[in-house]
């Protein structure tokens, strides 16, 4: 007998999403998911082999997909020919309110819920995998944005663009949930354009 299918990943995986964001990662259980979603448990596990990775990959098509809005508007920034150059980082600290506004709750899931109460010490190895991939893909963002400013990659100059485009959108923005306040993006870009203008450390000579 075929194991029963799910003919939309994305729908279970909204549903979790939903779930998580609503009461929390304990609230997320395979019954409650498959009833949220409209199909099973046994189809649930079909494509997820346990509810940690279940979990796993609800987090990760949220944090891809807020990584591809990034990752557009820096693209955007640095094929503007009249931008100025610090407009592209500028354009990855807006980030977060681009895509609250876009995906509303795949960013409340980023923001509200930590992110090690959504992956555990269990996941497949594939998952691990994704996981490290998606964290490469950031670390290689910020190196890009400090060679296009400094021609620069030491651990100095991505601390300083860490900086700007994680933790000042997390002190202005997230930790007090000003996300779609327009007052808070303006500070947000006159506090980046701050950092950038002083530019980096010095490399140690380790670098």
């Amino acid at each position: 007998m075929p194991r029963p299918r799910i003919h939309d990943r994305d729908t279970v995986l909204d549903a979790a999403e939903a779930l998580a964001v609503q009461i929390g990662p304990a609230g997320v259980t395979t019954r409650a998911v498959a009833a949220a979603a409209g199909t099973s448990n046994g189809a649930i596990y079909h494509s997820f082999r346990s509810r940690g990775e279940l979990l796993a990959q609800t987090w990760l098509r949220a944090a891809r997909a807020f990584l591809d809005v990034q990752n557009a508007l820096v693209e955007s920034a640095l094929a503007d020919p009249d931008a100025d150059p610090v407009s592209a980082v500028v354009a990855a600290a807006d980030a977060p309110a681009v895509f609250y506004g876009l995906h509303p709750q795949s960013s409340r899931l980023l923001l509200r819920v930590d992110r090690a109460q959504l992956l555990g010490d269990d996941l497949p190895e594939d998952v691990v995998t994704d996981l490290a991939a998606l964290d490469r893909a950031l670390i290689g963002l910020m190196k890009r944005l400090s060679m296009h400013l400094w021609k620069r990659k030491d651990a100095r100059a991505v601390d300083a663009m860490t900086l700007c485009i994680v933790d000042l959108p997390t002190a202005i923005m997230l930790s007090r949930n000003r996300i779609d306040d327009p007052w808070a993006r303006t500070q947000l870009t006159s506090a980046v354009r701050a950092v950038l203008a002083g530019g980096p450390p010095s490399p140690t000579t380790e670098e």
